[in-house]
């Protein structure tokens, strides 16, 4: 297959920037090409331009193309004597430092080499250590990779791990394993360009295998200045085997050249180090350079009152001696992005209002801010915000003036605090005198009052003792009404226990009151058993719906006398002709209720 290798190849390339952000300008055309061209050759294409048309009419195809440059071929413990070094000599010094711990694997592909550090800390901090101190930041270009780390892995992926850790480390989910949830806290998984994106800062470990040497020598250098930033002064650089970094010496230092270690060389000047960005060879560092430059000549050591620049990047640039005092910021922290900084957003947020100074032109001013000063007390200070605007009218920074007004703020205090006071008085003073008055108005009128209440009273008196004089007399014909009652009681139990035929008497709801013993003896159920139940509803042999309409005729204002013979079952199962006479309770129109009176006849 014959390839057209000049303008759209580098077409190509730059499409693949400008529609999915990976950039590849910086990787060796040589290898690029040899694997885009092996792509192209699968699908039957002979010419970049028409995969450059296949692309954008198949947005699939990028993923696929991804993963033929990117090659993601790795494993735990890669290089397992490297691997041992690190264990037995760099990571005990870095425990020892005390603190945290921040260590970044960069261009971490499927995730082995995050895991495999995260198990070397663990071993040597144990679970509850490791969980405290440790994070690790594992990127890369390729989200498939990094989605297949977050999703674990297979058995035969997992060969080259140890038994014992595959069983301590890892927790089997169908026929993947993924890494202890517990563990994974710890863990942090995104995408990440090194190219493009700004690197991760303040590491005691970084670790890159192999993934420098997809690019070229001047895009390396670029990155490398960045590794230079992000790692700590006592901080580790750990490469791969075919990376020799023989052209970065002014950088990193070997610690063991065998097995790929490396360490910062003595920390850099915040100029020195700005110049080292301006030799990467790319024109967004040599600019960086002259703006960082440029704010400095902007700053002044000896302003009378805290102040910090921040250049347009968000780098902290400057910071002079009452500002460091005030804000205890250490002269380390120059040259470092302001949003890794506690100054960022303690005891005030800058970030936000810097962020409108960058995007306005305009400065702003916070007013009256209460800031604690170094011996605890409160102090209030006048924030202004400024941009700082070069000759040519492009913004290299903002500068964070505090200015002292705590003085003002007492004493405007002291002012109102007084207004209010002698205001306050004069209105007491108005309503004293109104309240006076107002009090010997309410005192003749309580005495008018009280003699009125007086009167109420001895009248209320005499009310009482006339309604006691009527409840007494209620109360005895209570008295007599209760004891005519019981002897008519006494008397119908005396009447109904001594006849020689069932007798009930029935409410005007025909609910059972008496039930004499001849009746329980004829139909075999006691008196509490039928007391305050209706007739109608007893399970006895006499039958009730017969005798309904004669025991109901009554309360209708029918006749107030009825007699029926009916055929019953007594309580022994015989059957007995029984005559069944209802008599009406209850004088004129209103029944109480109805006495029947039950006899069995003779045959």
């Amino acid at each position: 297959m014959t390839l057209e290798a000049g303008s759209d190849f580098e077409r190509l390339i730059e499409y693949l920037r400008d529609a999915r952000g990976f950039d590849f300008t910086g990787y060796k055309r040589a290898s690029l090409m040899r694997r885009v061209a092996h792509r192209c050759s699968e699908l039957g294409i002979d010419n970049f331009r028409a995969y450059h048309d296949y692309l954008q009419v198949h947005p699939d195809e990028f993923v696929t193309l991804f993963n033929k440059i990117l090659i993601n071929v790795t494993e735990f413990f890669r290089d397992r004597s490297a691997w041992n070094y690190l264990r037995d000599h760099l990571v005990p010094r870095i425990i020892a430092r005390g603190g945290d711990i921040r260590v970044w694997s960069a261009g971490t592909s499927s995730g082995e080499e995050a895991f495999s550090a995260a198990i070397l800390f663990c071993e040597a901090l144990g679970e509850a250590a490791f969980l405290e101190r440790v994070k690790i930041y594992a990127t890369d270009v390729d989200e498939e990779s990094l989605s297949k780390a977050r999703g674990g892995y297979t058995s035969k992926e997992l060969e080259s791990l140890d038994d014992a850790f595959k069983e301590r480390y890892f927790d089997r989910q169908g026929e993947r394993f993924v890494f202890r949830a517990s563990m994974r806290r710890a863990m942090i998984f995104g995408r990440h360009d090194l190219t493009q994106d700004a690197p991760i800062s303040r590491l005691d470990l970084l670790i890159c295998r192999n993934t420098l040497i997809y690019f070229t020598a001047e895009t390396q250098g670029r990155i490398m200045a960045r590794f230079h930033y992000a790692v700590n002064d006592d901080g580790y650089l750990f490469l791969g085997r075919a990376e020799m970094l023989l052209t970065h010496t002014g950088l990193f230092t070997p610690v063991e050249m065998n097995e790929r270690l490396f360490t910062k060389v003595a920390k850099l000047q915040l100029r020195e180090r700005l110049m080292l960005l301006a030799q990467s060879g790319s024109a967004e560092a040599t600019n960086h350079v002259a703006r960082q430059l440029r704010v400095r000549e902007l700053t002044t050591e000896g302003a009378p009152f805290p102040q910090i620049v921040i250049d347009a990047m968000g780098v902290l640039v400057s910071a002079n001696q009452p500002a460091r005092e005030m804000f205890d910021v250490p002269l380390s922290d120059v040259g470092r992005a302001l949003k890794d900084l506690q100054l960022s957003y303690k005891p005030i947020d800058l970030r936000t209002p810097i962020d409108r100074v960058i995007r306005d032109r305009q400065p702003t001013t916070m007013q009256n801010v209460e800031i604690k000063l170094a011996d605890g007390s409160p102090g209030f200070f006048d924030v202004n915000v400024a941009p700082l605007v070069d000759e040519d009218g492009s913004l290299v920074g903002t500068a964070v003036n505090f200015f002292d007004v705590s003085h003002l703020v007492r004493l405007r205090s002291d002012v109102d605090r007084m207004r209010q006071e002698l205001q306050s008085g004069r209105e007491e003073l108005e309503t004293t005198n109104e309240e006076l008055q107002s009090t010997v108005e309410e005192l003749e009128t309580t005495n008018e009052e009280l003699q009125s209440t007086n009167e109420e009273l001895e009248t209320l008196n005499e009310e009482l003792e006339s309604t006691n004089a009527e409840l007494e007399s209620i109360n005895t014909d209570l008295r007599l009404r209760t004891g005519e009652v019981e002897r008519l009681n006494t008397l119908l139990l005396a009447i109904t226990g001594n006849i020689e035929v069932g007798a009930a008497v029935l409410d005007g709801r025909f609910r059972v009151q008496v039930w004499n013993e001849r009746a329980a003896d004829l139909w075999g159920v006691r008196s509490d058993e039928v007391m305050g139940n209706s007739f109608f509803d007893l399970d006895i042999g006499l039958p009730a719906d017969q005798l309904r309409e004669m025991i109901q005729a009554g309360s209708g204002g029918r006749k107030r006398h009825g007699e029926l013979i009916v055929v019953a079952t007594t309580r022994k199962g015989r059957q007995i002709r029984c005559r069944v006479v209802a008599h009406t309770l209850g004088d004129g129109d209103k029944p109480t209720g109805v006495v029947l009176v039950m006899e069995e006849l003779k045959l």
